[in-house]
């Protein structure tokens, strides 16, 4: 066994609510645990820029690289707090992953854009620190996303049964293990994304606590049958998706405009829920149980209307906290456990969930 080495991980989601931060502690590339957590909230200012480079529009790369930088020293303090939380020194960690901010995903022209001024991350914390995960995937032919289900294969995998990881963050993506097999997954479609936009919009809140208000809705079955009806939902894997399909606008083109708003939001929903398990028991119909990590976790309605649909087949609903990594943190650890395997050298093998033509070491680093 290698010496035990602690690395952290930064992500910030497609939901764009802030940042997490987790301190790792790994033996060589070997997953032994979290010990502290940190999180930043992104003041509202700069959520509506990030949202509104999206779309091209003036001056949009001088914006950009100077929202990378307001990143950077977010991303600072993030690593700053689970430092403290832990109380342990910025020399004692080996690397810290950050994924940035993903603001253009558009993998049918081999681009992904993940905002971040990583080389000022490096100078700001003093640690090496790798970022850039998504460019060497897609220089090899994949999607450069999703990346985590090696990670929840090296974690969550269990060589007697059939798994899923279904992680609901502003996208739905699953990672299914099989016994003893390569993990692959993809992207089934919007999670919290649309039903945050939808809620902002129409109460002014940052996002549907436990589900309350679409609780307080009904399905619209003409709406659901029509947004289900979208060309992605069939598209074969490996596919990802992101805010460049999946936006208000989008929506909009489905909506009459005299909907009631909870009835819309209990529609969008429901579509969460179906088309990640149509996807699961399209791709994956031998699982057992499904594992749901991200912050999608903590909407009960949400988390309710999934265990119903799973139910149907037979397949057992669970948060990541049933297998020791808390839903919440579990990005983040992912990108502390892939800046250990660029550290190490070694290959990840993200290709059986993208596409790409073979195993690669991701991201690209700066030494502190």
């Amino acid at each position: 066994m290698q010496p035990l080495q602690y690395y952290i991980g930064l992500m910030s989601g497609t939901s764009m609510d802030g940042i997490d931060a987790v301190l790792a502690t790994l033996s060589g590339t070997e997953w032994q645990g979290v010990s502290a957590h940190a999180f930043i909230a992104y003041p509202d200012e700069l959520k509506q820029h990030l949202l509104a480079l999206q779309t091209p529009a003036h001056n949009e790369l001088a914006r950009a690289a100077l929202l990378a930088q307001q990143l950077a020293q977010l991303n600072a303090q993030a690593v700053s707090a689970v430092l403290s939380h832990a109380q342990i020194k910025p020399e004692t960690i080996t690397a810290l992953g950050c994924h940035g901010q993903t603001v253009r995903h558009t993998p049918q022209q081999h681009y992904s854009i993940q905002l971040m001024d990583w080389a000022l991350l490096a100078e700001l914390t003093g640690i090496t620190t790798v970022g850039d995960f998504r460019s060497r995937d897609l220089a090899a032919g994949g999607q450069g996303a999703p990346l985590v289900p090696a990670f929840h294969q090296a974690v969550f995998a269990s060589t007697q049964q059939s798994r899923v990881v279904l992680n609901l963050g502003g996208i739905a993506n699953i990672s299914v293990l099989p016994p003893s097999q390569p993990a692959f997954g993809f992207d089934t479609g919007p999670a919290n994304m649309l039903m945050d936009a939808w809620v902002q919009l129409h109460w002014q809140q940052q996002y549907d606590h436990n589900g309350t208000l679409a609780s307080n809705g009904q399905i619209i079955v003409s709406l659901l049958q029509s947004m289900l009806s979208d060309a992605y939902f069939a598209q074969p894997y490996p596919k990802s998706t992101g805010r460049d399909l999946f936006s208000l606008n989008w929506l909009n083109h489905y909506l009459s405009g005299r909907e009631n708003p909870a009835d819309v939001l209990r529609t969008l929903l429901e579509l969460t829920a179906q088309t990640a398990v149509s996807a699961i028991i399209s791709a994956a119909p031998h699982t057992e149980c499904v594992y749901v990590c991200g912050g999608g976790s903590q909407n009960m309605l949400l988390m309710q209307t999934l265990r119903q649909l799973l139910s149907r087949h037979h397949i057992t609903l669970h948060t990541t906290d049933a297998l020791q990594l808390p839903a919440q943190l579990v990005e983040a650890a992912a990108f502390a456990w892939l800046a250990a395997c660029w550290y190490q050298r070694q290959p990840v093998a993200t290709h059986f969930a993208t596409g790409a033509a073979g195993a690669r070491i991701p991201g690209c680093g700066y030494w502190a």
